[in-house]
């Protein structure tokens, strides 16, 4: 009776990390979903930076960087990570848009980002898209 009634403490134990666990791992998927949707508006903010850089009005330029900053910030410190785009593609990371023959540049070269690319928390919210550079064809 006591052996199976600590067997039975055990499992309640083991369910309740299970489920708790559980928990956990919807919780992180919500949140990698409502980060995923709000990439296209940080693709539009970083549009809208471009655009205004040239604008004469300094002051709607520096309102709108500092919204943009604000934006950023939220979502880095929900755990939004950008993909890095420096040296040579990644099939794991990056996306190929395009590839040029480019001399002087090893094949694989990450020339240009089309698009920028993130992870929350080691997941894949959307790969960079990228150019890179391919060997020059032989005439």
């Amino acid at each position: 009776m006591k052996e199976r009634m600590l067997r039975l403490a055990a499992e309640f134990d083991n369910y309740k990390k299970r489920v708790k666990s559980d928990i956990e791992k919807a919780q992180t998927m919500g949140k990698a979903e409502v980060l995923k949707n709000l990439l296209p508006v940080l693709d539009e903010f970083e549009l809208a930076m471009l655009s205004i850089s040239s604008s004469q009005d300094k002051n709607l330029a520096k309102g709108v960087e500092m919204v943009y900053l604000n934006f950023l910030d939220s979502l880095e410190r929900e755990g939004l990570t950008e993909i890095s785009t420096n040296g040579v593609f990644d099939p794991y990371k990056h996306e190929i848009v395009v590839s040029k023959a480019e001399s002087g540049k090893k094949p694989g070269t990450i020339l240009e980002v089309v698009k920028k690319g993130y992870t929350f928390n080691s997941i894949m919210l959307r790969p960079a898209s990228v150019i890179i550079a391919r060997e020059e064809e032989k005439k």
